[in-house]
């Protein structure tokens, strides 16, 4: 009853809002128009929404190209809540790290195939390619699944987004197969660096024999190191009592054997072998060549990437460094997985290694010896270009260091980092390359060829060289004749001026070019000559420092001045090059202008021989001079050395070469000596021996004339004459001291001082 009346009533209801509705029409449509107090509704026009769906393969690909990048923290933000709170970021990092190391990874990519999306869940498949250094290529098909978190998706992760076959208690092993390091050679094939079986010894002074068979042990350890039996003598001499080690250094295996017996009957010298990377000589160009270590913690990961074993022996300066990927060949080996007890289980991929390379150098090791016998004693360095073409042929940095001492294995290695790395003469700088310094009157060739292309001087131009000069108000600087107690100069041409290295004309040059309006006329010429740059080298070198805009923030008063370019013009102010730099520019000098790049490297070949690179000469530019100019700077330099003027004539006396060059004497501080330079290149044009071009530096030792001068003879002389020939000042006879300086001679040259203002 009443489901029945409440029906009714609604029907009721109905009817009588109908009758309502049709009253209210009819009334206003009697006359056709609307009624006025009845307002007619007006409805909106429907809205139109468009929210667009996020895509999931976008998210994909962030997510795989962020692993690319090895940017994991934008890999773990794309990540499931759930998956987050599953693994930290460490351990998300940790996992993909471990991965990709183990397996040597230095390659993914990818390429989304479909997808297959619902409302709130997604799924991607792709095709995954992961590339091994040494195992090579591993393809796979793959999906991920997402899920829509918020206004985007996200990944749901697990092990198998790395690897379809990894699940989180499997790992990957590497099974390397990486072949012997490559061989480095000088010009003529002596091996310079190259995987042998080493024997390192030493002497235990209480347990040297009686004077004949100490005289057999100095014998054939003098034959086997290629040392005088006295030097090595004196490394125990005084310490004869006593049972400990004086190390004397590695040989191979073969040169050993030649004179086991006799060190085996006499006493004295103790020995052991490892196998490893030989240096020969210990250390031939060592700074050059470089050396090879076992990785550091630093380094590890990088060449876990790159195939190699946890416990590789790597470059780390020099040729060995900057010829890794070449000396080390491409690696070999096979990818596994691991089960959950850590067992191989899966091969996954595997790869060949590649045959290994050798380098040729363009190093010749008996010039090279002789180099480093001829500033030994000394901190310095010699380089020595062939002047036609830029090939290095010596390069010696003093003091240099055993290269052999880098192997753990060595058994000289403890007691001889301990004593390189105390040592204060910083042995490890390789200061051919990396050590700079003011030039001294070396510069005064740049400034001569500024003066010369500015239109203002000539060749044959007068100054009067005196013992003072007085132009730069309040200041007044001097010759390096006063303080020889030699005459003043007097007048003389711009020529005569570099053979004499007459300070107070080059003053004037730097002086005169300034006050003409030409105020970077000397560092200008500096930089076309290569000083403040990189030569393009292939080891480590320094651009050192050129003065100029960029510098000026370094002067005194922080703005380009008069005192500073009279100051450059004698090769001081705030002036660096390194002596790889001088021997560019003066090689240039010499061949008519070019500035070649140095090279150390000249061919790279496989072990059968077959040539996988090879290097032309690089003419990278040119001085940038007439051919009077330098026409005028080539005489010049002839007569430093020939003329009874010149400031090197009397080290060069008896010398039947034709060559050419100039002294330079570079201040440091008022409290030690000056640098000694000397930088010349020779024109013998002989066509079995190539012209050089040789730069010398003695550092804190004196003027360029009486210690610099000596050395490049000796260097020329070895190379021309295959031995020394003069003995040095300070020298009895070849290779043993005399006095610990020598004795200037009459015409040396003194000075080149920086300039000081009088008191």
């Amino acid at each position: 009853m009443t489901e029945k009346l409440r029906f009714r009533r609604t029907i009721a209801a109905a009817l009588s809002l109908a009758v309502v509705i049709l009253s209210a029409a009819s009334c206003g449509l009697r006359d056709g128009s609307p009624p006025q107090d009845i307002e007619t509704p007006t409805l909106p026009p429907p809205a139109v929404t468009s929210i667009a769906a996020p895509d999931p393969n976008a998210a994909v690909e962030a997510f795989l190209s962020a692993w690319q990048a090895q940017d994991y923290a934008a890999m773990y933000a794309l990540l499931t809540s759930s998956a987050q709170a599953s693994i930290s970021l460490e351990d998300f990092t940790a996992r993909y790290t471990e991965i990709e190391t183990g397996a040597a990874l230095n390659e993914i990519s990818f390429e989304l195939l479909n997808d297959i999306t619902h409302p709130r869940n997604a799924q991607v498949s792709l095709k995954l390619a992961l590339t091994s250094a040494a195992a090579g290529l591993i393809e796979r098909e793959l999906a991920l699944n997402l899920v829509r978190e918020g206004e985007g998706w996200r990944i749901v992760w697990s092990d198998a987004a790395i690897l379809p076959e990894l699940a989180p208690e499997l790992g990957v092993f590497l099974d390397l197969n990486t072949p012997p390091r490559g061989t480095i050679f000088d010009r003529n094939g002596t091996p310079m660096a190259s995987p042998e079986q080493v024997v390192a010894l030493w002497i235990v002074p209480n347990q040297v024999g009686g004077e004949d068979a100490e005289s057999s042990m100095l014998s054939a350890l003098g034959r086997l190191f290629g040392r005088r039996p006295e030097a090595i003598q004196a490394l125990y001499d005084d310490i004869r009592a006593f049972d400990w080690r004086v190390p004397l250094g590695e040989v191979s295996i073969s040169q050993f054997q030649a004179v086991e017996g006799t060190l085996a009957a006499v006493g004295g010298v103790q020995w052991g072998s490892y196998g490893g990377r030989f240096y020969p000589d210990n250390g031939l160009a060592a700074h050059a060549v470089g050396y090879v270590a076992q990785l550091q913690q630093e380094q590890l990961e990088d060449f876990l990437r790159r195939g190699y074993p946890r416990d590789a022996f790597v470059g780390q300066i020099g040729l060995e460094r900057a010829y890794e990927a070449q000396l080390h060949g491409d690696p070999g080996g096979t990818l596994y997985l691991l089960n959950a007890d850590g067992q191989v289980s899966t091969s996954l991929a595997s790869e060949t290694s590649g045959p290994r390379t050798n380098l040729y150098t363009t190093l010749d090791a008996q010039l090279q010896i002789q180099v480093e016998q001829a500033i030994s004693g000394f901190a310095g360095a010699v380089v020595v270009l062939e002047r036609d073409s830029g090939a290095v042929l010596a390069m010696a940095s003093s003091p240099d260091f055993d290269p052999n001492l880098f192997d753990w294995r060595n058994p000289n290695s403890g007691d001889g980092l301990t004593a390189l790395f105390s040592s204060q003469q910083t042995p490890l700088i390789n200061r051919a390359t990396t050590g700079t310094y003011p030039l001294g009157s070396v510069f005064k060739i740049i400034t001569m060829a500024a003066a010369l292309e500015s239109g203002f001087y000539e060749p044959g131009t007068i100054y009067d060289c005196g013992h003072e000069f007085r132009e730069l108000p309040g200041r007044t600087l001097f010759d390096w004749t006063l303080e020889k107690e030699l005459p003043p100069q007097g007048e003389i041409s711009l020529v005569q001026a570099l053979e004499r290295s007459c300070n107070p004309y080059f003053f004037h040059i730097g002086l005169d070019l300034f006050r003409q309006g030409l105020t970077t006329s000397l560092t200008d010429m500096a930089r076309q000559f290569g000083l403040g740059q990189d030569t393009g080298i292939e080891i480590d070198e320094d651009p050192g420092l050129i003065p100029g805009p960029e510098t000026q923030a370094l002067l005194s008063d922080g703005v380009w001045s008069e005192e500073d370019s009279v100051d450059l013009a004698i090769g001081q102010s705030i002036l660096e090059v390194t002596p790889l730099q001088v021997a560019r520019f003066v090689a240039a000098v010499g061949n008519g202008g070019v500035l070649y790049r140095p090279q150390l490297v000249s061919r790279i070949e496989t072990e059968t021989g077959q040539v996988v690179s090879e290097f032309a000469p690089d003419a990278q530019a040119e001085l940038g001079i007439s051919s009077d100019t330098l026409a005028a700077i080539q005489e010049a330099m002839v007569r430093v050395v020939r003329q009874p003027k010149g400031t090197a004539e009397n080290r060069f006396r008896g010398l039947n070469l034709r060559i050419a060059g100039k002294t330079g004497t570079a201040q440091t501080s008022d409290f030690t000596d000056p640098h000694a330079w000397f930088a010349g290149y020779t024109f013998e044009s002989r066509e079995n021996r190539p012209d050089i071009a040789v730069v010398v530096i003695v550092e804190f030792q004196g003027e360029g004339s009486e210690w610099a001068a000596p050395i490049f003879r000796r260097v020329v002389e070895s190379y021309f004459f295959g031995r020394p020939i003069a003995v040095y000042p300070w020298e009895s006879q070849i290779g043993v001291l005399r006095e610990p300086t020598p004795t200037p001679g009459p015409e040396d040259e003194v000075g080149d001082e920086e300039p000081t203002p009088t008191p």
